[in-house]
């Protein structure tokens, strides 16, 4: 599938965003914070995936 180059601008922030969020979970494992951030990076891939699949419904150069 060809997308578009904001499709891939969105992507990658989500995904460093998750990254992120992941690599403090893992820093500090067993710690409450470690447990929110894994929620949250969870929460982070669902944002992600709907945003990508809206705006491949409405852009011309990706749907």
């Amino acid at each position: 599938m060809k997308t578009c180059h904001r499709f891939d601008k969105v992507r990658a922030e989500y995904e460093r965003e998750i990254g992120f969020m992941l690599s403090h979970s893992k820093r500090h494992e067993g710690r409450p914070a470690a447990k929110s951030s894994a929620k949250q990076a969870a929460s982070a891939k669902q944002r992600m995936a709907r945003a990508l699949s809206s705006h491949a419904r409405r852009c011309p150069e990706c749907g």
